[in-house]
C-alpha cells in the first residue's frame, strides 16, 4: 500500500508529456534542480569543472530539494527536459564566457599591433632622413673629387 502511494506521488509530481513542452514547465524543472539564477551566470574557474562550481555554492550537506535516487545504478537511457535544458544552459554560458575572452585576446592583439605600427612608422622616418644625408652626403663627395680631379689633370697639361 505505502509503495503505491511513494509511486503515485512520484508520477504525481512529473509533468506530464505536454507540460514538458511548455516553457513554463521547463523553466519550473530547472528552478527545482539549480540553486539560483546568479549560479547560471557565474563564470567557472579556468580548469575547474562545471559540476563541482556548482555543488561549492551548496551550504553544508544539507539538501535544498527533495531526496533524488542514485544514478549510478539506475541511469536512464534519455535525459529528462530539465537536464536538457541545464546542459544547453551551461553549454550557452561556456560559449559567452569563450567568445568574451576570444573578444579581449583580439583587442590586445589590435593594440599590441598598432604599437608595432607606430615604432615602425618612427623607425622608417629616421631611416629615410638618414638615407637623404647620406645621398647628399655622397652626391657632394662626389662634386668634391670630379673637381679634384680635374684639377688635378689640367695641372698636367
Amino acid at each position: 500500500m505505502q509503495e503505491q502511494t511513494t509511486s503515485s506521488l512520484a508520477a504525481s509530481s512529473r509533468p506530464s508529456s505536454s507540460e514538458r513542452s511548455s516553457s513554463s514547465a521547463l523553466h519550473l524543472e530547472l528552478k527545482e534542480g539549480m540553486e539560483s539564477d546568479d549560479e547560471i551566470r557565474r563564470v567557472p574557474e579556468i580548469g575547474g569543472d562545471v559540476a563541482g562550481a556548482s555543488a561549492s555554492g551548496r551550504g553544508g550537506g544539507s539538501v535544498a530539494g527533495p531526496v533524488q535516487p542514485s544514478t549510478a545504478g539506475s541511469r536512464k537511457r534519455g535525459r529528462s527536459p530539465a537536464e536538457k535544458e541545464n546542459k544547453r544552459l551551461r553549454r550557452l554560458l561556456r560559449n559567452r564566457v569563450s567568445a568574451q575572452q576570444a573578444r579581449e585576446r583580439k583587442k590586445a592583439y589590435l593594440i599590441d599591433l598598432e604599437a608595432r605600427v607606430k615604432e615602425l612608422e618612427t623607425k622608417n622616418a629616421e631611416l629615410e632622413e638618414k638615407l637623404s644625408t647620406l645621398q647628399n652626403e655622397n652626391q657632394m663627395l662626389r662634386h668634391i673629387l670630379k673637381n679634384t680631379t680635374a684639377g688635378a689633370q689640367e695641372g698636367r697639361k
